[in-house]
């Protein structure tokens, strides 16, 4: 137990010391670092790079070999600058000169939402700098309550939720927080949930790039429950690196919504189709690492849905 913290504790000071070079070091140099390091992770380690071809021709079936290569090689560089962007972020960007680095594309409707006595749901995925979004709108005064798994490095798990908690972002584990999430719902308060995330085979089985992929119930069966709005939001790079824009992809109220809608699959539907569009604009800047596309039922029930 004692070399295991031992050992832990060794990987937070190399963490924390690679941040604190990171912040050292001017964007612009940062960025061609991350140059560097997508090319040596795409094209010399190939890291995951069967699972990302795989996933590249599922959702893009006519993209040729070489262009499948080049859209990784993006993605790389896409993750790298993520943690530099979260590096960077805390001591570049404050409450007076925000405006500098995001721009916001109906907004309205997310700040009434916020404002609202009701409860109310922001889904997202991994895609754009997903981990500035909560940032951001916590710099707003719009705090979010958000799901993540607890790392197992006790001494990096706090740094990382030291950064989302910087403006007011409140952290529930994924385990173990159901009676946390109902009261805060209850009290009207908003929960962001990424929604991308393979759920195996009892998921809730939607279309995502035109195949089957299993989704998490929990987020359409909570708005039906609570009654609360969900709205599709992204926070993707502009350009450049620590320019964004945030973007209200689609709402839905469950008050309002269609009566075929309103079920399990229609809402999981609805929400994996908006994130899939978006995804669609800058396929860079989504993790094509997962494997997003497991079908593990059995036969006969895969022709039935299919059918």
């Amino acid at each position: 137990m004692r070399f295991a913290s031992f050992t832990g504790y060794g990987a937070y000071l190399v963490v924390r010391s690679f941040v604190a070079l990171l912040q050292a070091l001017p964007l612009e140099t940062c960025h061609t670092v991350a140059r560097g390091l997508a090319w040596f992770a795409a094209d010399v380690l190939a890291i995951r790079s069967k699972v990302i071809d795989e996933n590249l021709s599922y959702a893009f079936p006519t993209l040729l070999p070489q262009a499948r290569r080049d859209l990784m090689r993006s993605m790389w560089e896409h993750l790298f600058l993520l943690l530099v962007e979260v590096a960077h972020a805390p001591r570049k960007i404050h409450e007076t000169n925000w405006r500098e680095f995001v721009e916001f594309r109906n907004g309205h409707d997310l700040c009434r939402l916020a404002l609202e006595d009701r409860p109310s749901l922001l889904v997202s995925g991994h895609f754009g700098n997903f981990e500035l979004g909560g940032y951001f709108l916590g710099i707003l005064g719009l705090p979010t309550y958000t799901i993540a798994r607890t790392l197992d490095n006790p001494h990096l798990d706090k740094l990382v939720n030291r950064f989302r908690g910087t403006n007011g972002q409140r952290m529930l584990p994924k385990k173990g927080a159901y009676d946390q999430i109902l009261a805060t719902l209850a009290a009207g308060n908003m929960m962001t949930f990424l929604a991308d995330q393979y759920a195996g085979s009892k998921g809730c089985w939607v279309d995502f790039f035109n195949r089957p992929a299993s989704a998490h119930k929990a987020i359409a069966l909570l708005a039906l429950e609570h009654q609360a709005p969900i709205l599709v939001g992204v926070t993707r790079r502009l350009g450049r690196p620590l320019h964004f824009q945030m973007d209200r992809v689609a709402l839905l109220d469950p008050a309002t919504c269609p009566a075929e809608q309103c079920n399990v699959r229609g809402i999981t539907q609805w929400y994996t189709q908006a994130l899939e569009s978006v995804i669609r604009l800058a396929p860079e800047q989504y993790w094509w690492v997962h494997r997003r596309w497991k079908d593990t039922r059995p036969a006969k029930k895969q022709a039935r849905k299919a059918a």
